[in-house]
């Protein structure tokens, strides 16, 4: 692409205009440009000391200190923009300009810059590649800033000669007035007079209004760019559109279709590639540019030519990815505008299109993704590893030796040889072929670098499993060529989601399956990510990486909403479907519970289908609830329900068995006949039986569809989250602990065990509060006060550290020298007393009679006394500082960590109570779906072995079996209609996706 920069010129009207938007816009266009030129009049000031300081810029952004002639040249494959100044000999020069310039000398005139513009214009250039004979003209267009009388014939020149022009509208002078002479050419005097400040006389004024009108006759070739309006992005797509357009007219390319000279079309058109087709009546097929530029090359486009052709960027640079939001069909590079136009002349889009594919997946040209999928396009397994090594790896950065902090880094750090596989083993294979003999790297890279796509895509998912903490499910069965399709869908959707593309995730998340499973996984994913980037200070990046899970998360839920407006039934039946997304095997209302997605938890579609578990599928009702005990007494006594009340009903009856037991009978003499007896042993054996069904729901060892197939460590981190969890622990580690001292650390009077044992009751009158957590309006105060119970930690952490401080004050002062801190008893330890008073003080226990010295009673001042017994308390002294700090720290401490304390409380409670319903649905998902599998204790001891060694949750359990094998034709009739329901899910989901997407 060349870039010709016109509009140096005095100015006599002072117009202020954004020329950092101008200097944007110049060079993001000519970076999507690909090998760029920027041609320029190489003046001091003016419009050439705007684009001097563009490329400056560009130089320091891209290259940083190697921005110089000698390390980064001219010449260089890394230096894709050159600039080139053209002046006079002997005009001034840029020697202070540190990037690599070209200069040429030329005549003190515009016509030579004119003349230059058309030579350039009418020379080839190897489009597709170097190594292919496929030649165009250079694509040239003339960017028009400021300007004056002679721009305007340099304009109408360049159009005369068919050459594009672009103004930039807002910066005044010529550009301006042409603009508006073509939007309303009855102002013109005044306009020229107010924009050049200068008189006009016939002569002038009538010159300026035929090259104007010459300007209007062909402003189909002139494209505006507003500074003050548009986007800097914007330019690539308006230069492409003027190109196009310039192209687009039969006389640009006539001196190459002449006919003595080259073949009849239809000789050059196979007979079986390129048969005619008719549109409305109207032949099209030979008519595109793409067409005349292969008649004009003498090019027979078979389908080993155009593999060719559109392989010819393939390793050679990075794509410039451009915004989707402002991309177009004629964006630039016209490198996709035109290998389209080549594929649909030559009908072997599905043959040839994969590599289009590929290189609009690295340029993000999401137009060309979704029409290329739209014709059949797949892509080819085999460039996965290209497409992550130039687009998710970084470019400049080696995998073990540099902290780049970008994607490749995070990915590196939460599995080095995952990371590895996806991010580098291409480019080190590629390297290694580059050094070898020409006839042997066709060879290496057909045993070598082709291969690599299965380990690339493994490693992919991989990452993926490592970032949620899931086991790997694997299939027995060969996938199917549709299973094959859809996995070639899910590895791209998954490499959009760590290259963080998001509408080319859009694009493939909506051509995929198991719409909602995998819009969950995709958020859960980004959501890790985040945290990730947030770890390592990227903000940016972690901030967008939020956003993108958002978006999905928004997705998921829009299609639960209008799944459930359509068909209640099989939404509600949906969030229990199991489903394999990356060898991550889950339901989407299991993987919302395990990955904390609040809002996917508390839908209406998530709670109806808690509903049919809590009541077994009976009627969702107390009275028909309770007569269903004796119409259905099989589903109402294993309905969690049932299960929940009755559970609660046994922890009462031990927590009155116990009460009795730790108020009369700790030491061995049991009272009214060893009644007491009966009730400890039954406390141990309730106790045992509630371990076990904690253990059970810890590492998911029974349960059918509560933890999915997470690790052992995610499903103990999952539970230890749960606050309620952490008091069952502690209520077994005391009540354990108790059991030992008592029985064997005997002593006379139980003192230990009886503490143990009654600290264990009050932890268990403290666990049951949680069967008040499924109740409606008791269920948000537990949150509540879970919640603040975090805060007062959180105080308690800096209020101990106050504390101490005070503490120690006060004890050096009081008791100067005192060396027996750690002697006798730890009961006597002298940081007690340390604590004691400060502590205290903050409930308003002043004690100031022992601050103050004055309290000499129950002491003793005889040193050999109190320190030989560390129970005699040693006097304090008077020392009147000892007050003064008192007096500062009560007004710290009661004035501002309490009542700082207190407005934690107060935020705490208006953020749960503005979320209280979500919250309440999410914890009561936890009550259900654990009372979905759980027994009471202690009858659960009954049942322990049949559940172990049955496993009647379980598919392949042997109950299962024995019914497959006698009611077979019953069992296929299930399996049948299943697998049906799946299938209709699925295209229940893709339809009701797609309709969203198009806002129907």
């Amino acid at each position: 692409m060349v870039f010709s920069v016109i509009g140096d010129s005095d100015s006599f009207v002072p117009k202020p205009w954004p020329k950092t938007v101008f200097q944007t816009a110049l060079i993001e266009a000519a970076k999507s440009g690909g090998e760029t030129w920027i041609l320029y009049r190489g003046q001091e000031k003016g419009v050439s000391k705007f684009v001097r300081e563009a490329y400056q810029s560009y130089g320091d952004m891209e290259f940083g200190n190697n921005n110089t002639r000698e390390k980064i040249g001219v010449n260089d494959t890394n230096r894709h923009i050159k600039l080139i100044g053209i002046a006079r000999e002997g005009a001034f020069r840029t020697e202070n300009l540190t990037d690599p310039y070209f200069e040429i000398n030329g005549e003190d005139n515009d016509s030579f810059l004119l003349d230059f513009e058309k030579y350039v214009s009418e020379q080839d250039v190897s489009f597709f590649s170097q190594k292919m004979d496929i030649k165009m003209p250079v694509p040239i267009a003339i960017i028009v800033c400021e300007g004056d009388i002679e721009t305007i014939a340099h304009i109408a020149a360049a159009l005369e000669n068919k050459l594009p022009v672009i103004l930039m509208k807002g910066s005044g002078k010529a550009a301006d007035l042409v603009f508006d002479f073509i939007e309303n050419e009855e102002q013109l005097r005044k306009k020229a007079s107010v924009l050049f400040g200068i008189r006009f006389d016939d002569k002038k004024y009538s010159e300026l209004k035929t090259q104007l009108k010459i300007i209007k006759e062909n402003k189909d070739l002139v494209g505006v760019f507003d500074l003050y309006q548009d986007d800097p992005l914007m330019l690539s797509n308006i230069v492409g559109e003027a190109v196009v357009s310039c192209w687009s007219m039969e006389n640009i390319l006539q001196r190459d279709i002449n006919d003595s000279e080259m073949p009849n079309t239809q000789n050059l058109r196979p007979k079986t590639a390129f048969p005619h087709s008719q549109t409305n009546g109207t032949t099209i097929k030979g008519s595109s540019l793409a067409w005349k530029l292969l008649r004009r090359n003498s090019v027979n486009p078979e389908k080993k030519v155009i593999d060719q052709i559109l392989g010819g960027f393939k390793l050679e640079s990075r794509p410039y990815v451009l915004n989707p939001k402002y991309s177009t069909p004629t964006s630039l590079p016209l490198y996709f505008y035109f290998g389209y136009q080549i594929l649909q002349e030559s009908n072997l889009m599905e043959d040839c299109g994969p590599v289009l594919l590929l290189e609009a997946l690295k340029a993000n040209r999401c137009d060309y993704v979704r029409v290329l999928l739209d014709q059949g396009v797949n892509f080819d397994p085999k460039n996965l590893p290209e497409l992550y090594e130039q687009t998710v790896s970084c470019k400049d950065c080696k995998f073990k030796k540099e902290d780049c902090l970008h994607m490749q880094w995070i990915l590196k750090q939460i599995e080095e040889n995952h990371a590895k596989k996806v991010c580098h083993k291409y480019r080190s294979k590629v390297l290694k072929m580059n050094k070898k003999k020409k006839e042997d790297q066709q060879k290496y890279l057909a045993d070598k670098v082709e291969e690599l796509h299965n380990p690339v895509a493994k490693s992919a998912k991989g990452l993926c499993r490592k970032i949620l903490r899931y086991k790997e499910f694997t299939k027995n069965n060969n996938p199917t060529e549709d299973e094959s399709i859809d996995e070639n869908i899910s590895n791209i959707l998954l490499w959009a989601l760590f290259a963080n593309r998001k509408e080319l995730a859009e694009i493939y998340w909506l051509r995929g399956k198991n719409h909602l499973l995998t819009g969950l996984v995709c958020s859960a994913i980004l959501k890790k990510l985040s945290k990730k980037a947030n770890n390592v200070k990227e903000q940016i990046l972690a901030s967008d990486l939020e956003e993108h899970s958002k978006l999905f998360e928004k997705r998921c839920l829009d299609i639960m909403d209008r799944m459930y407006e359509e068909n209640t039934k099989q939404a509600i039946d949906l969030m229990d479907t199991e489903a394999d997304i990356w060898g991550i095997h889950s339901s989407p209302l299991t993987f919302a519970y395990e990955n904390f997605m609040y809002d996917v938890v508390a839908h209406t579609c998530s709670q109806k289908n808690m509903n049919r578990q809590w009541y077994n599928n009976l009627a969702p009702d107390l009275k028909p609830f309770l007569k269903s005990a004796v119409t259905k007494p099989g589903k109402f006594f294993t309905a969690p329900l049932t299960k929940y009340v009755f559970n609660y009903m046994m922890f009462f009856t031990m927590l009155v068995m116990y009460s009795a037991f730790v108020l009369t009978s700790i030491s061995t003499k049991y009272y009214v006949q060893d009644i007491a007896r009966v009730f400890e042993y039954y406390v141990y054996f309730w106790g045992a039986g509630d371990f076990i069904e904690e253990l059970i729901s810890c590492f998911g060892c029974l349960e059918a569809r509560g933890r999915s197939h997470r690790s052992y460590y995610s499903r103990m981190k999952r539970y230890l989250y749960d606050f309620w969890n952490i008091v069952d622990l502690l209520s077994y580690a005391l009540l354990i602990s108790a059991l030992f001292v008592r029985h064997f650390f005997i002593d006379e009077t139980f003192t230990i065990s009886r503490r143990m044992f009654a600290l264990s009751l009050l932890v268990m009158y403290m666990r049951f509060l949680e069967v008040f957590l499924i109740h409606r309006k008791l269920g948000p105060t537990l949150i509540m006060i879970k919640e603040m119970l975090k805060d007062l930690l959180g105080f308690l952490f800096i209020a101990l550290f106050v504390v101490l401080g005070v503490g120690i004050y006060y004890h050096a002062n009081l008791w100067p020298d005192h060396q027996t801190i750690w002697s006798g008893d730890w009961t006597n330890w002298r940081i007690w007393t340390i604590i004691y008073y400060p502590y205290w003080q903050l409930y308003a226990e002043l004690n100031l009679e022992h601050l103050d010295g004055s309290d000499q009673s129950d002491c003793t001042n005889v040193t050999s006394v109190w320190e030989s017994d560390t129970s005699i308390n040693r006097c304090p002294q008077q020392d009147w500082t000892v007050q003064a700090v008192a007096a500062i720290y009560l007004l710290f401490s009661n004035l501002l960590l309490v009542n700082l304390v207190i407005a934690m409380f107060s935020f705490t409670f208006e953020r749960v109570q503005e979320n209280s319903e979500k919250l309440w649905r999410f914890e009561r998902y936890t009550v259900i779906n654990d009372y979905d599998w759980r027994i009471p204790s202690p009858i659960n001891l009954v049942f322990l072995p049949y559940r172990f060694f049955c496993c009647p949750t379980r598919d392949g359990c042997c109950l299962h079996k024995c019914r497959g094998m006698c009611c077979k034709n019953t069992v296929e009739e299930e399996k049948k209609n299943k697998d049906d329901n799946e299938a209709y899910q699925m295209n229940f989901q893709k339809i009701t996706a797609l309709k969203i997407h198009n806002k129907i």
